[in-house]
């Protein structure tokens, strides 16, 4: 059995922080099995598979790590993919700067992503959504210990590492690999897709103002951080 069986069962416990003890009496084992099963050192039976997916609602593929959909389903094609943009009045609640971030976010993730499909680089793909998967890690992690109350066992990354800067050697390996996959694509294919103003705008008319707004206002909040730094420099 995978490793993903005694990582899934050690954090579905740890989710519903539950102890060890107690989970092993509910599910009519000695701790010291459960410890075994959490920890890799054993395998169970069928019947322990099925009484723990039971015990914490999820299906036997989510327990094995076969998908990461907890009622077992999983993602065919694109075409099932949940996508939130396309959700009618999908107005994030109490909060129209974080509605207006997320539809520009969204609009310009859209873009570039299709210009990497475009592009034919699988390689790019995965390592552009690594980047951006980890970032929003992040963003949500430091959101989740913000008031030092939530339990981190969560993750499977444990604070001090996260917070020593794991998730930024993540993404830095991330854009590495990126790099060097579209330099790999431009060498084996010639070239990318046309990438210029009037073919964007002409592609993709309403997402490509999300894009030139982003890329408008990050270039001017780094450009306001640069001058900062020089000025306390001086």
């Amino acid at each position: 059995m995978s490793s993903d069986f005694s990582r899934s069962l050690t954090l579905l416990r740890k989710e519903k922080g539950i102890s060890q003890r107690s989970v092993a009496k509910d599910l009519g084992i000695s701790q010291a099995l459960l410890s075994h099963y959490e920890n890799g050192i054993r395998e169970p039976g069928l019947a322990f598979v099925v009484k723990a997916c039971d015990y914490y609602g999820v299906s036997a593929d989510f327990l094995l790590g076969r998908t990461l959909s907890r009622d077992g389903t999983t993602i065919v094609d694109a075409e099932s993919l949940f996508d939130y943009s396309a959700e009618k009045d999908n107005v994030l609640r109490g909060s129209i700067m974080a509605t207006l971030s997320k539809k520009l976010l969204v609009n310009s993730i859209g873009v570039l992503f299709d210009l990497l499909g475009k592009s034919g680089s699988k390689e790019a793909i995965k390592a552009c959504s690594d980047y951006l998967s980890t970032a929003i890690y992040t963003m949500f992690r430091f959101l989740y210990r913000a008031d030092g109350n939530n339990n981190e066992d969560f993750f499977t990354i444990p604070a001090r590492q996260f917070c020593s800067g794991m998730a930024n050697a993540d993404m830095t390996c991330a854009k590495v690999e990126y790099v060097d996959a579209l330099a790999t694509q431009v060498k084996e294919a010639g070239s990318l897709p046309p990438i210029n103003h009037d073919t964007l705008t002409q592609t993709y008319p309403g997402a490509y103002q999300s894009l030139l707004q982003i890329i408008h206002n990050t270039g001017e909040r780094i450009t306001r951080r640069m001058n900062a730094y020089h000025a306390d420099s001086k």
